[in-house]
């Protein structure tokens, strides 16, 4: 696995830069949205008003993107190469993260997120390729192991269609804006898996 960070990667439409300062508040503007976090965000339940205030969470963000160029972090704002506006974000981190059993750092999970104002225009697939091919073809991962809330179909309808396999297990999972945990499908794919799928539909980052 190489360490070389979240380098700039362009697609036809968009830029994914590593992550400033400079976005964060507009990442955190769409993270509030109730649309977005809700099969997003699982960080405690306890700490639900907390996130809602952005004057307690700059601190956090100021301290996060301090990292932000660290060679092991893989974290892109995503930006529209036409208007340069900041409409989402899309990263790959340890998967050891949502599961303590897996201490492979070659093992991934990854996340992402647009503004619903951008949703279903293929933004979030673009970005999604771009990134997943980066982690297995440059960062050379081994696999990525993720999962999608069953009643989020359109998060794990664009994982489908980007080659992951579904699981025949699935798993709970509790997210931050809803009372009750939620049950997810597991998928996975290998980097073997991913080229043959690149190769066969020809999918190329821009």
């Amino acid at each position: 696995m190489n360490y070389i960070g979240s380098k700039q990667i362009e697609t036809d439409r968009l830029i994914l830069k590593a992550q400033t300062m400079q976005e964060q508040k507009r990442l955190w503007e769409i993270l509030m949205i109730s649309e977005v976090n809700k099969y997003y965000l699982t960080v405690p339940s306890k700490f639900r008003e907390k996130l809602l205030d952005w004057n307690k969470q700059e601190e956090y963000y100021r301290l996060d993107m301090e990292h932000a160029n660290d060679p092991d972090i893989f974290r892109w704002s995503i930006f529209l190469k036409e208007t340069g506006e900041c409409i989402g974000r899309v990263s790959c981190h340890e998967r050891q993260h949502e599961d303590e059993s897996i201490t492979n750092p070659s093992i991934r999970g990854v996340g992402w997120y647009i503004d619903p104002v951008y949703q279903g225009k293929g933004y979030a697939t673009e970005a999604a390729i771009a990134m997943i091919d980066y982690m297995f073809e440059e960062v050379d991962i081994s696999e990525i192991i993720t999962g999608a809330a069953i009643s989020n179909p359109a998060s794990w309808m664009i994982m489908e269609k980007l080659g992951f396999i579904r699981q025949n297990k699935t798993r709970m999972v509790q997210y931050t804006y809803l009372d009750e945990p939620v049950e997810d499908y597991s998928y996975n794919m290998t980097k073997e898996q991913w080229l043959n799928f690149k190769n066969q539909k020809n999918i190329r980052r821009c």
